[in-house]
């Protein structure tokens, strides 16, 4: 089935912003809704733009508006961070709104719209029983997301992304352009990082690959790597190579403590920390399903952390 026009949310974030310059690059059509609108006006001048808008996505009548004249919807709405659970619940309500809660309305946006195909950003090790908020949070997005059955659903689940831009190793490398050593939680935590492009490249490739329909598809790079090495790679790559003194579960814990109530978005929470208590790394890849060869991390993370950017 051909999938023309798009309504692209979380469009203006990291991997959106990928994203969007591959739906251009395969002439899609594409509206963009936006919280902030001065923040995306730098997406209009692309060609596959027919719109962006400010609209709040998680009022179902807007969700409504914004439907009419779409062949699909893509969701890379996600948060890192929110308060704590309340009353025995699994995760808190922050998540709830933007992992769980929104799908649920898109989809049901969809059904309604008579718009058939859905693409849902979720995240490697969402499961019911997974450690941490986030990762459960996750999960029930992604039964949110395969919850009406007339909406061909397909979901993502990266590992974490990198790429020029990322907030993951130029965290690292910036701290340790700073500090004279790296103090590290969850320093033996294995992941298998994603390059962003490749990623961005899976979601235009299954648009057009209706067989990934009800697939969920793990993403991850092509070699695994421990928390602790990729600090160090930041370090080599941006000339500012500092010790990593990997912390004990306690002192981990403090520090994710301390980091979740500094001013301003946190570098690390307590649950950040239970997240990286299972490894994240893919179970069977996801990558043939959308004829995808996965880029090294050695292949592209030396030029946009090169000692020039630090």
């Amino acid at each position: 089935m051909d999938y023309r026009f798009i309504l692209l949310i979380g469009g203006t974030g990291f991997i959106g912003r990928h994203v969007l310059a591959k739906l251009a690059a395969s002439d899609y059509r594409v509206v963009v809704p936006t919280r902030h609108l001065k923040s995306a006006r730098d997406l209009q001048v692309l060609s596959c733009v027919d719109a962006v808008i400010e609209a709040d996505v998680h009022d179902d009548a807007v969700l409504k508006k914004l439907m009419v004249g779409m062949d699909a919807v893509i969701n890379l709405v996600g948060i890192l961070h929110s308060r704590p659970a309340k009353d025995g619940a699994a995760y808190g309500p922050d998540f709830a709104r933007a992992h769980v809660e929104l799908p649920r309305r898109i989809v049901a946006a969809c059904a309604e719209a008579g718009v058939r195909r859905y693409l849902h950003m979720s995240a490697l090790g969402a499961a019911v029983d997974a450690p941490s908020m986030y990762l459960r949070s996750k999960a029930a997005g992604e039964a949110a997301a395969l919850s009406q059955h007339g909406v061909g659903t397909t979901i993502f689940r990266p590992s974490v992304v990198f790429g020029e831009e990322d907030s993951f190793l130029n965290m690292f490398a910036t701290m340790q352009k700073f500090f004279p050593l790296m103090p590290l939680a969850g320093a033996e935590s294995k992941f298998q990082p994603v390059y962003v492009q490749d990623v961005a490249q899976a979601f235009v490739n299954a648009l057009e690959r209706d067989h990934t329909i009800g697939e969920v598809l793990e993403l991850g790079g092509p070699q695994i790597y421990t928390l602790r090495r990729l600090v160090q790679l930041a370090g080599q790559y941006s000339g500012h190579p500092r010790p990593v003194i990997g912390l004990p579960p306690a002192l981990a814990t403090l520090q994710a403590f301390m980091l979740e109530h500094m001013p301003g978005t946190p570098l690390m929470s307590r649950d950040n920390l239970d997240s990286m208590k299972k490894d994240n790394v893919v179970s069977t890849s996801g990558w043939s399903e959308v004829d995808i060869t996965p880029t090294p991390l050695e292949a592209v993370a030396p030029f946009y952390l090169g000692p020039r950017n630090y």
